[in-house]
């Protein structure tokens, strides 16, 4: 998988992308990761990419040209465009599993009070990572990246993840290791037994308990 991803601060993700897994993807060559500063697409004599918005109002504006320059410099016919905004659909784990199956994605990271409107006419889907608002893209793309790569086959062990919370619509159940008695916390006795069906059926038990208790929204789904 290639990711290529549009900021106006690229040393953001200097840490992103050279410590634990997301660093192994790379060097395993599972994912090619690019960050392209959006003001080496300006046309402008002073690299400049917003300006004040039509009809007034506070906050600058990113201007169409430096980001439509910069995805059709990028676009390949396998590209799949990413605009992350707080009007875009919530993101949850089903779209990362989909998002899993591109070849190439392209992220737009927004800034200051928002986009121009007609950037998001070259955008295949707009997500949102909850409803608040971050200063700006950065932080959203890291965290659509890092839930896309680790699906990638290789990048972690499938077990790792086919149980993560979310992807049955449960969280996922208690794990526990040594010691097995903790200040008085002790492990329940089934994961000691070592009968792997009633462990599963007890797993799937707390799944259920826990995601009734926590995110019931989530449990009518299942």
């Amino acid at each position: 998988m290639k990711i290529d991803i549009l900021t106006l601060f690229p040393n953001m993700f200097d840490g992103f992308l050279s410590e634990s897994i997301i660093k192994r993807a790379i060097e395993s060559n599972k994912v090619k990761i690019n960050i392209h500063n959006i003001r080496d697409y300006s046309k402008d004599p002073h690299k400049k990419v917003d300006d004040y918005s039509y009809g007034g109002g506070a906050g600058m504006v990113l201007m169409p040209q430096p980001i439509f320059d910069a995805v059709e410099a990028l676009k390949k016919d396998n590209s799949f465009v990413i605009l992350v905004t707080p009007q875009g659909i919530p993101y949850k784990q089903s779209i990362a599993y989909n998002l899993k199956e591109k070849e190439h994605l392209i992220i737009i990271c927004g800034h200051y009070e928002g986009f121009d409107e007609r950037i998001r006419t070259i955008a295949d889907i707009e997500i949102s990572i909850g409803d608040y608002i971050l200063t700006g893209g950065e932080l959203a793309s890291m965290v659509i990246s890092d839930s896309v790569i680790r699906l990638i086959d290789g990048v972690i062990t499938k077990e790792s993840y086919e149980n993560d919370s979310f992807t049955n619509n449960l969280l996922d159940y208690p794990v526990y290791t040594k010691p097995s008695d903790f200040r008085g916390m002790k492990v329940p006795d089934i994961l000691l037994s070592g009968h792997h069906e009633n462990i599963n059926a007890w797993r799937l038990e707390q799944q259920i308990k826990k995601t009734s208790e926590k995110r019931p929204d989530l449990l009518e789904k299942s």
